[in-house]
């Protein structure tokens, strides 16, 4: 017997609750299976689903079908998110003086996006294009008064202006990170206003959400100016508004940080302990400075190795540059290019239609996907089908498989220092400062815009430098 289906305004209301309580996107869809599951448990024993006392009958359900104990907590954590919906929906109601608002029930709350679908088919990866959110009443939060937003003004589709954020990020070739950074707290101040008008929003509805952000959320002070940055291109170039002046807001300062940097010691215990081809990205970063997406968006033509240097492009910013090729990593480097290419034939001799592509590159190169100079130097595992035109096609190792790598070898080299991905290229920046490597040529290795950027490697190796006031001539 097939599971119930969520009505739609459930699942709108549920889906942005979760981005209001920070729930990672990718792990969404799962929030929503439980919320399924719980539903037609509710439905088949008879039980209320707005009533709480379900709760440890469902897990109790849940131990029967010998799930785990992270299923367990992750389920009951998102019936818990779907319980303060109602009663957040309950308050509401109560406070417009509703008199025959009672239990709530799941077919009275508002209206929301499709979470993201991937799915895995004959070992292939089908890939699925998340559809433009379509957003809708939803009460997120009780401190914003009624007395403020009327009925009418909220519950609004902010679907047009995020199809407008989305046109205006591209445009000027932002990059997918910096789209969904934006689109996130463009979702946030939707929820906090109750989907209010877009039209009405003004600035003092940033003001309240930036100060709630600070007080009652605690956010970080990066993520603070983060918001407010998003919110002030939104209202630019989405709405066509200016901020003006925002009076009793403090902007947060970053604290000065120093950067977790790693012995060649400590870097070696790393690496001996990683498996290929995990093993090979972390050289890379150590070795030559990259950031992990450089690495990972490494093709075929971006090594040069007669010359012996290596090409970035489309670093951060869009900017180009390029690095010297270790000649230690030479061989290493190569026999992956030969892997590389045994693989490429293969793929070729299944129908393959080629690597994923950037820009409009494969519409002015046609045949440019299936050239070995354009395919990933760190290739994904599995074939990706693509939804709309079930071409299959190929995408780089993902990044995730490298952060959990680099995580479980840290550990497993007993470090006493909190080591990520990145680590390894501020390993790189101070391991040429205390070699008495010039900071400009470290500032074009690592590609910063600013040397004070590179300036923070400073605080992270002892100081060589003689402080005695002397004059040149009296130097012999």
């Amino acid at each position: 017997m097939p599971l119930i289906q969520i009505n739609q305004n459930l699942l709108t209301s549920y889906n942005q609750e979760l981005v209001y309580k920070n729930v990672p996107a990718k792990e969404q869809q799962y929030y929503v299976k439980w919320l399924r599951y719980y539903l037609d448990f509710c439905n088949k024993y008879k039980f209320n689903s707005a009533d709480d006392g379900s709760i440890p009958h469902f897990i109790e359900k849940l131990h029967s079908k010998r799930q785990s104990t992270f299923q367990k907590q992750q389920a009951q954590k998102a019936i818990k998110i779907y319980f303060g919906l109602i009663a957040r929906e309950q308050q509401r109601k109560q406070t417009y003086q509703n008199p025959n608002a009672d239990k709530i029930t799941c077919n009275e709350i508002g209206e929301a996006p499709q979470p993201y679908q991937g799915k895995v088919q004959n070992n292939r990866a089908v890939y699925s294009p998340q559809p433009e959110r379509r957003s809708a009443a939803t009460p997120s939060k009780p401190d914003v008064t009624p007395d403020a937003v009327s009925d009418v003004e909220t519950g609004q589709s902010w679907e047009t202006e995020f199809k407008k954020l989305s046109d205006e990020i591209n445009v000027r070739h932002y990059s997918p990170k910096t789209l969904k950074s934006y689109r996130l707290w463009a979702q946030k101040l939707q929820t906090f206003t109750r989907s209010k008008s877009p039209s009405l929003l003004d600035v003092n509805d940033v003001k309240a959400f930036l100060t709630h952000l600070a007080v009652e959320k605690k956010v970080s002070a990066s993520s603070q100016n983060q918001a407010f940055n998003a919110l002030l291109f939104f209202f630019r170039h989405v709405l066509g508004k200016e901020f003006g002046k925002i009076d009793g807001v403090v902007r947060a300062k970053r604290r000065p940080y120093i950067p977790v940097v790693l012995s060649k010691q400590e870097v070696n215990d790393v690496i001996s302990v990683m498996r290929p081809p995990c093993d090979l990205v972390v050289k890379m970063l150590y070795g030559c400075g990259l950031r992990l997406s450089e690495c990972l968006n490494l093709r075929i033509n971006n090594f040069n190795f007669d010359a012996g240097i290596l090409t970035v492009h489309d670093g951060k910013g869009k900017k180009d540059r390029t690095v010297p090729i270790p000649k230690v990593l030479v061989d290493e480097l190569k026999v992956q290019v030969d892997k590389v290419y045994q693989l490429h034939k293969t793929d070729l001799s299944n129908g393959y239609h080629g690597a994923f592509m950037f820009d409009r590159i494969e519409k002015k190169y046609k045949n440019a996907a299936k050239e070995f100079i354009w395919q990933w130097f760190f290739p994904a595992k599995t074939l990706t089908e693509v939804a709309d035109t079930k071409e299959i096609r190929r995408y780089h190792f993902h990044e995730s498989h490298v952060q959990k790598a680099i995580k479980k070898a840290v550990n497993k080299a007993k470090l006493t220092k909190r080591a990520t991905a990145h680590t390894f290229r501020h390993s790189f920046a101070s391991h040429l400062l205390q070699a008495n490597y010039d900071i400009r040529t470290i500032q074009t290795l690592l590609g910063h815009s600013d040397v004070r950027t590179t300036m923070i490697y400073t605080q992270t190796v002892p100081s060589m430098t003689v402080k005695e006031a002397r004059s040149p001539l009296d130097m012999t």
